[in-house]
């Protein structure tokens, strides 16, 4: 069960939000916290197994993650360690579609109880706060 979810009705086509959604060099456009990134080994878009590597900036912390796409969503690992699960799904909707971004915190318990790395406290808390301006930013997007 995810630790975050947040929906948004977004008047575009399901089709129109999968081609954003899964556009990983582009999600610095929207993400507050993620600058973007490059498929690597191979890959060239998302495909399951894929690999990407993704850059995130907080204040002065910058750090990179490796991702894996596992279908509509991607397992995220720094240094080996498991991160995060973040999913996506659409529905449609009677405006458009629905789009709901999902958060699984991975981390291992120490790692929870830290924040060095990032500079975050809550991550819990600045996750949703991302999600809510991530998805803000892509109804903009989609819709324009």
């Amino acid at each position: 069960m995810a630790d975050i979810e947040v929906s948004e009705t977004v008047k575009a086509s399901s089709l129109r939000l999968y081609e954003l959604v899964t556009d990983l060099p582009r999600m610095g456009e929207w993400s507050p916290e993620n600058t973007g990134g490059k498929w690597v080994g191979g890959a060239t878009g998302p495909a399951v197994g894929a690999k990407f590597r993704g850059t995130n900036r907080h204040g002065l912390a910058v750090w990179m993650t490796s991702v894996t796409i596992t279908g509509f969503a991607f397992d995220v690992h720094v240094f080996g360690v498991p991160i995060s699960t973040w999913e996506y799904t659409l529905a449609d909707a009677p405006d458009g579609c629905l789009v709901t971004e999902r958060w699984t915190d991975n981390r291992p318990g120490w790692m929870r109880a830290s924040s060095i790395a990032t500079g975050v406290r809550d991550r819990t808390a600045h996750n949703r706060r991302g999600m809510e301006e991530t998805l803000a930013k892509l109804k903009v997007a989609a819709e324009s």
